[in-house]
């Protein structure tokens, strides 16, 4: 008879491998938002129906944003200084606002969303709120106010994706209670849902980024992909 494997043992992925999951798959899923129209997309047959290479690159793209809403609600945790981390989202928001236009718009200037780190930064500010001692009406109104925000400036995956982040701190330690209540503000469907396994592969140990360099490495990854990708959609449109 075959023993049954140790949770422990199934416990195999590092943050540090769980960022370049997370990483890898927002490449591929910004590599086919942005070059879909000017590569040649393959077909498959399935079902009846035709799924194309971009499709699957999309749901590929899916694993991203939960994995990314963990690792900042792990980040919460473990920080030695809120504060700064908070600093350090906003600093990136900042940096990433014109390229990330250029993903969604093709132009420099573009009010109708932000980036992720937008709402990375306001879902980061409603668990330090929700953690405050102070008095429940005083957090109601400033969590009411974040959430306010969430929905003028329309940070990338709105309102809900704020949230989200929200509940994946709340369930931190209670993961099937993580999944099912994410589950209704997940971009993607099962796709995203798909996101859940790797974060419950998660082991609490930091991994092989240890350094400042590689810390700052993932952060800037974000507006530098981006930008090369454009550059390469305007490389190719000049041929």
């Amino acid at each position: 008879m075959s023993k049954c494997i140790p949770c422990s043992k199934l416990r195999c992925l590092s943050g540090s491998m769980l960022k370049l999951i997370a990483v890898v798959s927002m490449l591929i899923d910004h590599s086919a938002l942005l070059l879909g129209a000017e590569i040649p997309l393959l077909t498959f047959p399935l079902l009846g129906d035709k799924i194309t290479v971009y499709y699957i690159m999309r749901k590929i793209g899916r694993l991203a944003f939960p994995i990314f809403c963990f690792l900042i609600s792990e980040g919460l945790v473990h920080t030695r200084d809120r504060s700064r981390y908070i600093l350090r989202l906003f600093c990136f928001a900042v940096i990433s606002e014109l390229p990330f236009n250029i993903l969604v718009s093709g132009n420099l200037f573009y009010a109708g969303k932000q980036n992720v780190f937008f709402t990375l930064l306001l879902g980061s500010l409603l668990i330090c709120i929700s953690e405050r001692e102070r008095s429940e009406g005083e957090n109601a109104i400033l969590m009411a106010f974040i959430l306010a925000v969430a929905v003028l400036i329309k940070p990338d995956y709105g309102l809900s994706g704020v949230i989200l982040i929200l509940l994946i701190y709340c369930f931190r330690t209670r993961p099937a209670l993580q999944a099912v209540t994410a589950y209704p503000l997940l971009s993607g469907g099962f796709a995203a849902l798909a996101a859940f396994i790797p974060i419950n592969l998660y082991n609490h140990r930091r991994g092989f980024i240890k350094s400042p360099a590689l810390k700052y490495a993932f952060y800037i990854f974000y507006p530098l992909h981006i930008l090369l990708l454009a550059a390469v959609k305007f490389g190719l449109r000049a041929l």
